[in-house]
């Protein structure tokens, strides 16, 4: 079954292979998942694919959400190389790690389920400097939504910038796909940053590098198909999906930001 709006640029992309003006892709696969790499290199690739100009990149997890063994190790790996290789860092820049949705409503969870095991370490840094020397800087919030804060993600996020200084922000949301079989199954990393909400048409103002005046990686995860009509179709088991997705995009950015950490040292720290 497929849908009506997509936040996945692999999915505007013609059948068949065919290449667009202004849109350069490509498709290979690591560690055993499929990856989709595609580049809208000016204004006709951004009109060709309704997106901005910038890097997309599509990563497909299913076997890591079918849990098969030893697939969580690698895929945390897998997204770690492409956040650093997305979002270069100098060793001591610091981050500002956004998730974005509402934690009441499961599809929408995914980014305030990611802060949750996002290391925290900025003021561990200031307090203790010798101890956390080979830590970056990361500071960590969840947005909320509009409804429930009566301020934009956007407002929010560019304040909290303005008061800790990063050197790059990383926001994660959940995203709507076309197809019900990419649902829960993909990770999407893009450095053109984000309109949350634009998927199923609730569009909010934009997090961008071009409004926050620095790089912008945009992480997410599609929990829902737009089908039309006002109906969102999304999977029976959404609760565990979004549990894992959240921990999954969590540990990527953990292993990117601080190098020479592993997982089990990863769930040393969160536990």
């Amino acid at each position: 079954m497929t849908g009506c709006r997509t936040d996945l640029a692999a999915e505007e992309l013609p059948q068949g292979g065919g290449q667009l003006s202004g849109v350069k892709s490509c498709q290979h696969q690591r560690d055993g998942f499929q990856i989709t790499e595609v580049e809208v290199l000016d204004e006709a690739g951004e009109k060709a694919l309704c997106k901005p100009i910038g890097r997309y990149v599509t990563i497909d997890f299913s076997s890591f959400f079918r849990r098969e063994e030893d697939s969580f190790p690698r895929a945390a790996a897998l997204l770690a190389d492409w956040v650093g290789a997305l979002l270069p860092l100098q060793a001591q820049d610091s981050v500002l790690v956004a998730g974005l949705g509402n934690p009441s409503i499961t599809p929408d969870a995914v980014g305030p389920v990611t802060a949750a095991s996002t290391l925290a370490t900025r003021h561990l840094k200031a307090q203790m400097p010798e101890e956390f020397s080979l830590f970056r800087p990361v500071s960590v919030c969840r947005t909320g939504v509009l409804g429930t804060t009566g301020m934009e993600s956007a407002e929010l996020i560019h304040a909290i910038a303005g008061a800790v200084a990063p050197q790059a922000i990383v926001v994660i949301d959940a995203l709507a796909a076309r197809s019900t079989q990419r649902l829960c199954r993909t990770v999407q990393l893009a450095d053109s940053g984000i309109v949350p909400g634009s998927g199923v048409g609730n569009d909010r103002a934009e997090l961008s590098r071009r409004l926050l005046g620095m790089p912008v990686l945009a992480v997410g995860v599609p929990t829902v198909v737009d089908a039309g009509e006002g109906l969102i179709i999304t999977p029976r088991s959404i609760d565990k999906y979004v549990q894992d997705a959240g921990k999954l995009i969590a540990y990527g950015l953990n292993l990117a930001f601080h190098p020479g950490l592993t997982v089990s040292d990863v769930d040393m720290f969160v536990g």
